[in-house]
């Protein structure tokens, strides 16, 4: 049942507000990431890891960043997507309302 009432916007307003939530996720991940980032880079000056471990460890690191950052930008486009969404229908409903209204003032 719930997935038939997001499909026909009964909860759009909560749908956007888990896009954004789940934006804000991906980006504290990515931040998160980036510190590792910087701790190896700590320990890789501290001589407690080879240069060889710190890029091996970096690339790893920087391609799950890169996806974390893909499936942000997916969140962000679902979210424009479903904001567009609403204007139009909001617009549909205005229309028809000002159809009415001239429906009863003729």
């Amino acid at each position: 049942m719930k997935r038939i009432e997001k499909s026909y916007g009964v909860n759009n307003m909560s749908f956007l507000t888990r896009l954004q939530k789940g934006i804000a996720k991906k980006e504290r991940e990515i931040e998160k990431q980036r510190t590792k980032i910087d701790e190896l880079k700590q320990k890789l000056d501290e001589n407690k890891i080879t240069r060889a471990e710190y890029n091996i460890k970096r690339k790893k690191i920087e391609e799950n960043i890169r996806h974390l950052d893909a499936r942000m930008r997916v969140l962000q486009g679902g979210m424009t997507k479903e904001k567009k969404h609403l204007e139009k229908k909001a617009e549909e409903k205005h229309k028809k309302q000002e159809e009415k209204e001239k429906k009863k003032n003729t």
